[in-house]
């Protein structure tokens, strides 16, 4: 089920009705059997997977929090670790390695051939394996103590705005709400709902829009020139920002709407000064899950500063693996991790290099400076991030510099009318950040009167339904 579908446009209603005309006791069965039904739609027998991890790593809490040594307590954890990541391995990467394998086979002149799976990856196992590992490491780490109620557990597991594309929330944050009694309340519901339509907004309006263009484009590089490539790239990075942020809002405005509050997932990341600040703002529930759980667990008191960037460059490669078992997405998070030491080890540098040229006395054109450099380094990037493999990105990084072909738009992409609304969009996002850094529109909006609100909310709603650039998938499912 899509948050984009009429599916979903009768199925929430329905589910907050239930919620708040239950006794609270009765609250978490009916979410938990919404939350399977969302997942279910997708595919009933990927269901028994979550399932499994959930089973799992139930019961490895509960043992890791009664054992009396530390050797139990590791065995523990490390069983529910090898499940989670034995489940990922195989659904995502079996084939990345048999293809890895074959090719050095085929270095050394050898005939046979590893078999491949033919199945597709369930959809969101990316993320409630990562949310699931966090639960048994917080307990190992004595961080919480392990949830004894299996329905709130598999509820916090399965809740389904958060199911298929995160944020990868920890439970020491969502259990407690799950268990708490929420009340209705009209106003914190109207703030759910504004943030659904704005996330609404962001993915079919102007994220469906922009892909037509960049599908047409890195769909085949190599049947357009330079202006093309370089638009359709600037494209992308607003197209994946407005999909994934925009499926965030859905999700934290529906949770919001029952009472629960998720963790935000995007705080205007093009708007940041260093590629660390980027991180900090972009997809921020798997930086901090790499941060919290991975490279602090690498990092050593006294290990050597060339060491934690070396770290910084592992986690970074983890994270490219994270998205897909394929060498461009392994080269983009290498970039990122390249960027980002650059970054740091330059920085004493750069700060002096400013001082002694004066520009230190025009910030405001330092800080233009950097979100420029910043922004661009991040689109440079998204070439990788979107090209169909390695070879391609390379293609179209040097077909962007072929200026033969001056031609932008092509049967069955986008006319005069719908790139100059695609810029539009894109002038109107931007807009809205820059006046969000100051105040939140939508808390100044519902102070207004209510003609107006009602009126910002007609012409939102009817944006979304005439303007929609299509009904397709979220970008981040097929992670």
């Amino acid at each position: 089920m899509l948050f984009n579908s009429i599916h979903f446009v009768l199925f929430f209603p329905i589910v907050v009705l239930l919620y708040f005309a239950l006794p609270h006791r009765f609250r978490w069965v009916m979410l938990l059997v919404a939350s399977y039904y969302f997942y279910m739609c997708w595919n009933v027998k990927y269901s028994l997977i979550l399932v499994t991890v959930t089973l799992i790593d139930y019961s490895a809490g509960i043992r890791i929090e009664e054992s009396k040594t530390l050797g139990r307590r590791r065995l523990f954890l490390c069983l529910s670790l090898m499940s989670n990541l034995g489940l990922l391995f195989y659904f995502k990467y079996f084939n990345f390695l048999m293809q890895t394998l074959n090719q050095a086979l085929d270095v050394y002149r050898f005939s046979y051939r590893l078999p491949y799976l033919d199945l597709l990856p369930p959809i969101g196992i990316s993320f409630y394996t990562f949310q699931s590992m966090s639960y048994t490491i917080d307990i190992y780490r004595r961080m919480r103590k392990a949830e004894r109620h299996l329905g709130y557990y598999a509820l916090y597991a399965a809740y389904f705005p958060k199911l298929a594309m995160g944020p990868i929330e920890r439970s020491a944050r969502v259990l407690p709400q799950l268990h708490a009694p929420q009340v209705f309340d009209a106003a914190r519901l109207a703030s759910g709902l504004r943030l659904m339509l704005w996330g609404l907004f962001k993915k079919v309006v102007v994220a469906d829009r922009l892909g037509i263009l960049v599908s047409q484009v890195y769909g085949a590089p190599d049947k357009h020139g330079g202006p093309a490539i370089i638009i359709a790239t600037y494209f992308f990075a607003f197209q994946i920002y407005c999909d994934f942020s925009g499926y965030s809002d859905i999700a934290i405005g529906a949770a919001r709407v029952m009472g629960i509050k998720l963790m935000d997932n995007f705080k205007r990341p093009y708007f940041a000064k260093t590629i660390q600040e980027f991180w900090q703002r972009w997809h921020i529930s798997l930086s901090s899950w790499l941060r919290d759980y991975l490279y602090l667990s690498m990092v050593r008191r006294g290990m050597s500063l060339s060491a934690r960037y070396g770290c910084l460059l592992v986690t970074f490669v983890l994270c490219g693996l994270w998205h897909g078992a394929f060498k461009h997405f392994v080269f983009w998070g290498a970039l990122h991790g390249i960027f980002l030491v650059t970054g740091l080890v330059t920085r004493p540098w750069r700060k002096r290099a400013a001082e002694r040229l004066g520009l230190t006395r025009y910030p405001f054109l330092i800080k233009c400076y950097q979100v420029f450099v910043t922004f661009h380094l991040v689109v440079f990037s998204m070439v990788f991030f979107r090209a169909n493999s390695l070879r391609d990105a390379l293609n179209i990084l040097k077909g962007a510099f072929d200026f033969r072909n001056t031609e932008i738009l092509l049967p069955g992409g986008l006319d005069k009318y719908d790139m100059a609304f695609a810029f539009l969009c894109i002038a109107f996002l931007v807009g809205v950040e820059l006046v969000q850094r100051k105040v939140c529109i939508g808390d100044a909006l519902a102070r207004k009167p209510i003609w107006i609100r009602w009126a910002v909310y007609y012409a939102g709603i009817f944006t979304v339904m005439l303007l929609a650039g299509g009904t397709g998938a979220f970008i981040y499912f097929q992670f």
